[in-house]
């Protein structure tokens, strides 16, 4: 291989790893957007009790701008001016007189077919819930008792719309009780990140119920079944996007890839960082970590610092003698602890402990992880074995020079994510 071949790929290499850090998020801003849709089969149709953030509802409804210069307001809101900026407010007046106009725009926007039949839905009942006092909405039972007791939403102080959720009860009449149906939306809010919408579809036919999760605001239809097996598939989809979209998750594993030498030392390393996410996402999930808000960022600065650290290691000459595989063994466990945490933090938020069949939800959003994690050491591998086929001064000019890129964006998340512990923690 040419020094000016060898030298473009580095450059592309590093170029590629700086450019995708940019869309680097924290795992706990990846999921805010929940939406929640049980479905209750009844003698002649479907029932979904839905939990809906309002701005799904109503972000695109606002108009054009009037007099003083704000827009014309969304159904069921006021507008008002707020520190020089558009705030918008839920309208108790205008929900009084139609309490249950929030669930016909819930409706239109949710498309129920069973058999390739559409039918239009009825609406039968609304709540609105101050996010954060809101019931819980994690089962049927939960869903049901939510809806029983209207809305908890207090008239003053007013409340802002993003801080509102909105429950909506609608029964589908079919004639019959489908086995097999579609769920999609037509809701297109155009709101910040709301790519990344989390929804949990949760199915109570004549068996368990069975959990589907999917992301985005559901413009492809998902098919909803009896088959247990296709709601597994759901989570250990979502395990696998979930590390192959956390940027820093990436740099770490490509770090423990590159410091490998030989398939052995690689077995050891991977294995330890499977061990130590398995362990604190469960634990994480379940809730036996702190609950101050420091500690989501505490979390974030950790994994940023594992990345700097797994990037030192790369480029150092560690031996390939079991007490120096043993010693990296314990330190890839160390930090796939940080890694398993911040799993925890999405799945947490999607997926509440009292959800049926938790278990199984969980198991296969962990295997999702590991079907990722395999697929980031067989692309990065490949290219380091290629590089060896050249002499040791190739392959090691490819490992320092991804080591340094990605110790250098782990560095500027260290500073950023850091900077965010620290005023949480003096708050």
């Amino acid at each position: 291989m040419s020094d000016r071949l060898r030298n473009t790929l580095l450059v592309s290499v590093t170029a590629f790893l700086i450019v995708s850090a940019v869309a680097s998020q924290a795992h706990f801003l990846l999921n805010l957007n929940v939406r929640i849709f049980h479905v209750e089969h009844t003698n002649d149709g479907l029932r979904i009790f839905m939990r809906v953030p309002m701005p799904y509802l109503v972000a695109d409804k606002t108009g054009e701008p009037i007099e003083g210069g704000l827009p014309s307001a969304a159904p069921f809101t006021t507008n008002a001016f707020e520190d020089g900026r558009v705030v918008h407010f839920v309208d108790p007046a205008e929900i009084a007189v139609d309490p249950l106009g929030l669930g016909q725009i819930a409706e239109t926007g949710t498309v129920l077919m069973a058999r390739e039949t559409h039918v239009p839905g009825n609406v039968e009942y609304v709540a609105l819930h101050r996010v954060g006092e809101e019931p819980g909405f994690a089962t049927l039972n939960e869903a049901k008792h939510a809806v029983s007791q209207g809305s908890t939403l207090k008239d003053n102080p007013l409340a802002y719309v993003g801080d509102v959720v909105v429950d909506t009860v609608i029964n589908y009449n079919f004639g019959h009780a489908p086995s097999a149906y579609t769920l999609s939306s037509l809701l297109n809010p155009g709101l910040p990140d709301q790519d990344m919408t989390a929804n949990l579809i949760l199915d109570y036919g004549v068996s368990d119920p069975l959990v589907f999760r999917t992301r985005g605001l559901m413009k492809d239809p998902i098919e909803v079944s009896r088959s247990r097996m296709a709601g597994i598939v759901t989570f250990v989809w979502e395990g696998v996007r979930h590390i192959l979209e956390g940027i820093d998750h990436v740099l770490f594993v490509v770090c423990l890839v590159i410091g490998a030498h030989g398939l052995h030392a690689l077995l050891w390393r991977v294995t330890g960082f499977t061990v130590g996410h398995s362990v604190t996402l469960s634990l994480g999930f379940f809730g036996y970590v702190p609950s101050g808000a420091w500690f989501v960022p505490f979390v974030e600065t950790g994994i940023a610092l594992s990345i700097i650290y797994a990037a030192f290691l790369a480029v150092l000459e560690v031996g390939s003698d079991i007490d120096s595989n043993r010693k990296v063994f314990v330190i890839t466990v160390l930090m796939g602890l940080l890694h398993g945490l911040g799993f925890s933090f999405v799945l947490h938020e999607i997926l509440q402990v009292t959800s049926p069949n938790i278990w199984q939800s969980l198991l296969a959003f962990n295997v999702g992880v590991e079907v990722g994690q395999l697929a980031i050491v067989l692309m990065t591998w490949p290219l380091l074995s290629l590089f060896a086929r050249f002499g040791p001064t190739p392959e090691m000019s490819l490992r320092v020079s991804i080591a340094i890129s990605c110790g250098t964006i782990a560095s500027w998340w260290t500073f950023v994510r850091g900077k965010d512990f620290l005023e949480m923690l003096l708050s």
